[in-house]
């Protein structure tokens, strides 16, 4: 009875204001949250290595990193001030910024809690899609032009990827194998 009157009297407020141009989450539950690690891709997953809805797109070839927003839409706003020649061009965003980072104010002395919000930030592995472009079909020059462009605006190694591109666990490339009759020998006939 009191947690639906507390619910319809006192709305939940998201704890900054949240614009459309903006990367960051509608509502979270805690503002601050452990700085926490990169993840490092060993248990043999390559979910996310390949491109699943452009033609072309970007992924992680350096080690893993911690995208902010502000990083992320200045390489999407590049991708697409350069493609916005081709009518019913997309440019596809893979990962989303959804961690709170707070900083403290510099030589602070020790304790008196958590630095207040700063920004959001994503934790990207190495071998992960950032970016894809699609839609229509687009000239692989222009796309390899953009994608570079908004690779150059990112703080690690990427690498430009299209549909036939092998998936990567870590800083391993996974060679498709071979079919099967081609790895046996020509059968031998038996004579009777």
């Amino acid at each position: 009875m009191f947690s639906l009157l507390r619910t319809t009297l006192i709305p939940r407020l998201p704890a900054s204001a949240r614009f459309r141009s903006q990367l960051a989450p509608r509502q979270v539950q805690h503002v601050k949250r452990h700085k926490g690690r990169v993840p490092i891709p060993i248990g043999g997953s390559t979910k996310g290595t390949t491109l699943a809805y452009g033609e072309w797109g970007i992924r992680i070839k350096g080690m893993g990193i911690r995208f902010s927003a502000k990083q992320l839409t200045t390489a999407e706003e590049v991708i697409k001030r350069k493609i916005k020649v081709v009518k019913g061009a997309k440019v596809y965003l893979r990962v989303f910024p959804d961690i709170p980072v707070c900083i403290k104010g510099n030589e602070t002395r020790m304790g008196k809690g958590k630095g207040t919000f700063e920004f959001w930030a994503t934790r990207v592995p190495t071998g992960r899609v950032i970016f894809e472009i699609g839609g229509t079909p687009i000239r692989e020059e222009l796309a390899r032009e953009a994608l570079r462009q908004a690779a150059d605006k990112l703080p690690t190694i990427m690498e430009f990827i299209t549909r036939s591109t092998p998936p990567r666990l870590g800083n391993l490339v996974l060679q498709p194998e071979p079919p099967i009759n081609q790895l046996s020998s020509p059968a031998q006939t038996v004579e009777t």
